[in-house]
This record gives structure tokens, C-alpha cells and sequence, in this order.
């Protein structure tokens, strides 16, 4: 049994000369819910890529369920579900598409994929658009699909980057 979903140790990450996360150090019980708040650049962003792996630490290390983020990476993202800020791309792939794309990324294998599809689209309320294309939808219904995304696999920690952001 996992203590802790989330624990980061020490954390301090820095872009030239500027200090972005300066010995951020946070543990995280199931069923928590925190918010970062704060002007821009004071490092928040940051702090949510370092912990899912996508910036590299100048020091700390980061911890998603007991696995450390650097070293078992792939253990840690199975974990974790992430709506970046302003996300883009994939915009030839239907909805559908994209989730089947998202969920085989994540190992699901195809009956609870589309159980998982089923089971999320409902939750965010996008039926009506899964044959559309995401270059298609308008900012909501982009933003709804990229949540959907990122609970898909139904994460124990989710990290969500302005999830409301041009709403």
C-alpha cells in the first residue's frame, strides 16, 4: 500500500540563471486535491512538468504512487494523467481516434479501451463529437476531449495544467 500518491523531495529546477522551483518539497495522501497558485513565472508550470516527467530536475526527485518519476518513468506515467496547458495537435484524428490513439498508449488492451472510451465520454459529455476531427472543435470541445484523455485510464494522481483556460 502506497502512502502517498505524490511526494516530491527537494525539487528545485532552474532555466539559465532563473530560479523556476527552488526546494519544493510536498507529499500528497489518495483523494488529496491541491492547486498551485501564483503570478506568472513563478514556477508552477514548471513544477507540473517536472512531475510528469517532461522537464528534468536540477535537484529532488519526484515520486507518483512509490515510483520515482527519472528512473521508472513509464511506471509512474501508467499513474498519471496530464492536460497540459493550451494542448494542440493531433488535429486529423477524430476523437475516437485520439482516445484509441491515448489508451493503446497506455496499454489498455481493446475491451477495456472501449469500455474506458465508453465510461469517459460520458463523463465529460462528448458523444456527439467522437466522429468529428479535433481540428474541427471549438476550444471547449478540445478541451473536454483532452481531459478525457487524461482520465481515460483512470489515473490515481491527475495533473491539470489551466484546465480552464479560454473557457
Amino acid at each position: 500500500v502506497v502512502a502517498s500518491v505524490l511526494e516530491i523531495t527537494n525539487l528545485s529546477k532552474s532555466f539559465h540563471h532563473v530560479r523556476a522551483v527552488n526546494q519544493l518539497s510536498l507529499k500528497l495522501a489518495p483523494d488529496s486535491v491541491v492547486g498551485f497558485l501564483g503570478p506568472n513565472g513563478a514556477g508552477k508550470t514548471t513544477t507540473m512538468r517536472v512531475v510528469c516527467g517532461y522537464l528534468i530536475p536540477d535537484q529532488g526527485n519526484v515520486r507518483i504512487c512509490g515510483h520515482d518519476v527519472m528512473t521508472h518513468r513509464r511506471q509512474a506515467q501508467m499513474r498519471l494523467g496530464y492536460l497540459p496547458e493550451a494542448p494542440s495537435g493531433f488535429g486529423r484524428l477524430t476523437v475516437n481516434e485520439f482516445l484509441t490513439f491515448c489508451g493503446e498508449a497506455r496499454c489498455l488492451s481493446q475491451q477495456a479501451l472501449r469500455l474506458a472510451i465508453d465510461r469517459t465520454c460520458q463523463r465529460v459529455n462528448l458523444g456527439e463529437v467522437l466522429g468529428r476531427p479535433m481540428a474541427e472543435l471549438s476550444k471547449g470541445w478540445r478541451q473536454r476531449a483532452w481531459l478525457a484523455q487524461a482520465i481515460l485510464h483512470e489515473p490515481e494522481v491527475l495533473v491539470l495544467d489551466e484546465p480552464t483556460d479560454g473557457l
